[in-house]
């Protein structure tokens, strides 16, 4: 099952579909990969900070002015407009990740210092566990918009409060903090935690990620000690 191609929703007797998730969280969480665009260094970064920064400021403002309040509008431009921040912010952290390991394996001047390469990787690992939670909140049963209408019968992310509805209030439904939970939680145990893959894509996405984190962590503290040492 491709991304795009989410499960339809089907409508919750005990939900209200007219009330979507507030839209804060993520646009802090963007704000934050702004500021972390500008202070990164150019070396781990494919285009300059400020034009990654503006790109990202640009749709997330297109958003905010198409879908002002909570996020519960279903139309192709406001999905089109989400897929396309989430593809930028995928696309700078995965090219910044494969610098960061090319540099820890060559050798540059970056990774010469401990300090530096803790930095370094600190931003990378950070930037990669926002960026996929950016993902699973943006596909899992279509997205928040689709989501804020009803839950899908079958989830591409297993929820615990989807799988014991007794544990969380009638209508309940992920929200952005907690697909971030799920993005850090895969990061810092290499695997799925208390949600689960259900879907083909998610259960590539999940292992992609834990790889991901299992390499750039190795790689920076082997080279932080080799630094310090």
């Amino acid at each position: 099952m491709a991304p795009e191609d989410g499960p339809a929703p089907i409508e919750s007797p005990t939900a209200d579909p007219e009330v979507g998730e507030s839209r804060w969280p993520m646009a802090i969480a963007v704000v934050v990969l702004m500021v972390a665009a500008l202070i990164a260094p150019s070396r781990l970064s494919i285009m300059p900070g400020w034009l990654l920064a503006l790109a990202e400021g640009l749709l997330l403002v297109a958003l905010i002015l198409g879908d002002p309040g909570r996020i519960d509008r279903t139309g192709p431009w406001q999905r089109r407009t989400s897929i396309a921040l989430v593809v930028v912010i995928l696309v700078s952290t995965l090219s910044s990740t494969a610098l960061l390991v090319f540099d820890l394996v060559t050798g540059s001047p970056l990774t010469s210092q401990a300090d530096q390469v803790l930095l370094a990787g600190a931003k990378v690992w950070l930037g990669n566990n926002v960026a996929f939670a950016f993902l699973y909140w943006q596909f899992d049963g279509g997205g928040p918009a689709v989501r804020a209408h009803g839950m899908p019968r079958y989830p591409d992310l297993a929820f615990p409060q989807q799988l014991n509805p007794e544990l969380a209030p009638p209508g309940w439904r992920p929200e952005f903090l907690d697909y971030l939970y799920v993005g850090f939680t895969t990061a810092n145990a290499f695997s799925p935690t208390d949600t689960m893959p259900m879907a083909h894509w998610t259960k590539v996405a999940m292992g992609s990620q834990a790889l991901i984190s299992f390499v750039v962590v190795g790689l920076i503290l082997a080279r932080a000690v080799n630094a310090f040492t």
